[in-house]
């Protein structure tokens, strides 16, 4: 233990991801003549964020340390028009941008730019959607508090079944927060989200194709950039909202910023009676509350060192639905759940070419589910907290052709779980068993993207691995791609190959649970870790503002992480798959602003999830079929369309039609549950500056059938009915 806690304080002293970028670029004269001493300001668009610079003799110019998301370059200087350009970031990306500059008549002018809106950075062969506050505010149902449809609606392979987000046909995401990950080693132990999705300024979602800084959760990574402040000067704003099924999704939130501090804090809380997916048609026993807070500190101590500390605690309770015959038995069943995290960063800019960020973090987690004292035969308890104390360093440095990332991350965990069984029917003695189970992961990694030539980006990273507890693993997962841009389209073909680690839980069966196990003729096999390896190609076209991004992709599993529950709970006994192959076509589309007033955005996936082989992890309580089989989550066409509309007098309208072919339907036979469409739909409108207020109705045809029969809570489960709800919003100043 004094190993794993040294090692520790090392990565909070010296220290995976990152949110930052650098944008870069060179001014010439229309003699295409370097401009020397042109001031640059890059602005933020949806903050006060700015920050300015000179050219130098070459007439480049450089920002370093630049969070993700949208911008806008300005160059100014005596005796030239004034150019304004709009550029993208992206965490781990370098953008150039080229300025032509015009000489100044009479009149000043501004010239606006469009080259690089939209264009996809010809550095990185990841699949990247972005989305920001806006599209969590208009999207119809994503501002709510437990809500995920800000992932759901546009990342293409996203969707819910069993309650739980699946990504590209797995199991396992990275979140992170502020560019620091929130590390969770349990499978589906929670429900809700780890925080509100208003508190978002810019989520970064990477499908694949990771650089070896962004770890080894193959299906999906979430860094998100939270509201600093910078968005503020001295404001509140109140969100409240009341709808059918007594629900209540209630948030006040406030920041401000100097030229250098921003702070920016909230508070929130929930309720409703429709939270998890019901067993039934009908609506009975499903009553869900929780509350939370999330604070953010920015200071910039000088030009070259940035402090930032972000926290954010939330707790949940669902109960368990029931069928009419357990609401006439009296089960009452209900999952607590609890989360808190807070991470510091300080990020040191040594020069324009070099970046450091060291990010220590704790995260503490906790699922419980209480089983009602009427279950029959079993009722069930599980309480299962964890801690986790770590840190990750990112050494960014530029030079020549190169762009290095060479860095360490880890942490220490310690889980404390209860389990117990009560035997209501006298089957078996009752039995309570306590386990604490600690263990440690690190991690270095190295990945360098080379720039052969302007149009050509290689790309090659390595991160070996080793974590320890109950068993002991050693992994190394090298990884490599290229980008290629074609010159004057900007379009980019991207092509990966790459292996991952994923680390299995710490605490499986064991004591008296093992025992029990045993005498109902089951067996446990230890768990080990999930190692994937992953092909991808792709192309992203931008075309006059619209943004098309289409991929490939194919994954091999080992060690598939899976798992399968106790009775109609969310107790999850972990396992793996000998071998899972996943793969698939994606395309996201993205337009710019139609006539100034629309903007539509489609993601579509064709996927298919399949395993073979025998349970080789966990509880064996079943034997997979023969061959090729389909696992639970695989449904083949996934489709959503929006749209948000800027309507007269300061009003909206924000649409999303979403269409999935339905989940699979047991096996034997391997067909799938019936098709089925939801239409959401949102009109808002601004009363003056301070008031907003906005109808959301979601699946408003109300079309209510049966999605998914795998079992978890409560059983077998059906999409939700129709909610209509109001929003206002109201800003004030104090």
């Amino acid at each position: 233990m004094r190993r794993i806690f040294s090692f520790v304080l090392f990565c909070a002293a010296t220290l995976s991801a990152t949110i930052f970028g650098s944008v870069r670029g060179i001014i010439h004269d229309p003699q295409h003549r370097p401009v020397q001493g042109a001031m640059v300001m890059l602005k933020a668009k949806s903050s006060d964020w700015s920050a300015n610079t000179y050219t130098d003799a070459n007439g480049e110019f450089n920002f370093n340390a630049v969070a993700l998301g949208e911008y806008s370059a300005v160059v100014a200087n005596p005796g030239f028009n004034q150019v304004i350009q709009s550029v993208v970031v992206q965490s781990g990306t370098q953008p150039v941008l080229h300025f032509q500059l015009s000489v100044a008549v009479t009149d000043e002018t501004v010239n606006v730019s469009a080259a690089a809106t939209n264009v996809a950075p010809s550095d990185s062969a990841t699949p990247i959607t972005l989305v920001n506050r806006a599209d969590v505010a208009r999207t119809p149902g994503a501002a709510r508090t437990n809500s995920l449809a800000i992932i759901t609606n546009y990342v293409p392979g996203a969707y819910l079944t069993h309650d739980q987000l699946h990504v590209r046909g797995g199991h396992q995401v990275s979140w992170l927060v502020d560019g620091v990950p929130v590390p969770n080693t349990n499978i589906a132990s929670n429900v809700g989200p780890q925080f509100d999705p208003k508190d978002i300024d810019y989520m970064e979602i990477q499908r694949g194709s990771y650089d070896a800084d962004y770890g080894d959760r193959t299906y999906g990574v979430f860094n998100v950039v939270p509201r600093t402040g910078f968005e503020r000067n001295n404001e509140a704003e109140l969100v409240a909202s009341l709808g059918n099924f007594y629900q209540t999704n209630d948030q006040l939130s406030l920041g401000s910023h100097t030229q250098r501090f921003a702070y920016y804090a909230s508070v929130n809380a929930n309720r409703s009676n429709l939270g998890l997916e019901t067993p039934v048609a009908q609506v009975i026993h499903d009553a869900e509350s929780g509350y939370g807070g999330f604070g953010s500190l920015i200071f910039n101590a000088n030009p070259s060192n940035q402090l930032r500390l972000v926290s954010s605690l939330r707790r949940d309770f669902y109960q368990v639905p029931n069928t009419p015959e357990q609401q006439a038995a009296d089960i009452s069943d209900g999952e607590h759940e609890a989360d808190a995290f807070v991470n510091f960063s300080w990020v040191h800019t040594f020069n324009s070419k070099a970046l450091l960020t060291v990010s220590p973090f704790y995260h503490y987690n906790r699922a419980k589910f209480d089983g009602g004292p009427n279950d029959s035969p079993i009722s069930t308890i599980d309480d299962h907290a964890s801690n986790y104390a770590g840190g990750q360093v990112n050494l960014n440095a530029t030079f020549g052709r190169n762009n290095l990332q060479a860095g360490i991350y880890g942490f220490a965990q310690h889980d404390n779980q209860l389990f117990g069984l009560v035997f209501n029917d006298q089957s078996n003695p009752n039995f309570r068993d306590r386990e604490l189970v600690s263990g440690s992961l690190q991690s270095f990694f190295l990945d360098d993207k080379f720039k052969l030539t302007h149009w050509l980006t290689l790309m090659a990273g390595i991160r070996p691995t080793y974590f320890s507890s109950s068993i002991s693993e050693n992994a190394i997962s090298p990884r490599f791609g290229a980008a290629l841009t074609v010159p004057r389209l900007h379009w980019v073909f991207r092509a990966f190959y790459g292996h991952y680690y994923q680390a299995p839980p710490l605490i499986t069966a064991s004591g008296p649970l093992l025992q029990f196990v045993s005498s109902q003729s089951l067996g446990f096999i230890p768990l080990h870790g999930e190692r994937d390896e992953e092909h991808q190609f792709g192309v992203s076209i931008p075309f006059r503002g619209w943004s098309i991004d289409a991929d490939n992709f194919k994954t091999l599993a080992h060690n598939f992480f899976d798992h399968n529950n106790v009775a109609n709970s969310n107790i999850f006994f972990p396992l793996t798959i000998d071998e899972a192959v996943i793969r698939g076509w994606e395309l996201t589309l993205r337009s710019p602003r139609i006539a100034h007033r629309a903007q539509v955005h489609l993601a579509y996936s064709n996927q298919i999830a399949q395993a073979q082989g025998a349970i080789n992890g966990g509880l064996t309580d079943f034997s997979p079929p023969a061959g090729l089989f389909l696992l639970d989550h695989d449904q083949r066409h996934t489709l959503n369309v929006g749209a948000d509309i800027d309507l007269p007098g300061r009003s909206y309208a924000s649409t999303n039609v979403s269409y999935a072919s339905g989940f699979t339907n047991g096996d034997p036979p391997p067909d799938h549950l019936p098709q089925h469409t939801t239409f959401d739909l949102s009109l808002g409108k601004d009363f003056g500056e301070r008031f907003a207020a906005s109808v959301n109705a979601l699946n408003l045809a109300n079309r209510h059938l049966l999605t998914d029969n795998s079992v978890t809570f409560g059983g077998f489960h059906w999409n939700n009915p129709r909610e209509i709800y109001v929003e206002v919003r109201y800003r004030f100043h104090f």
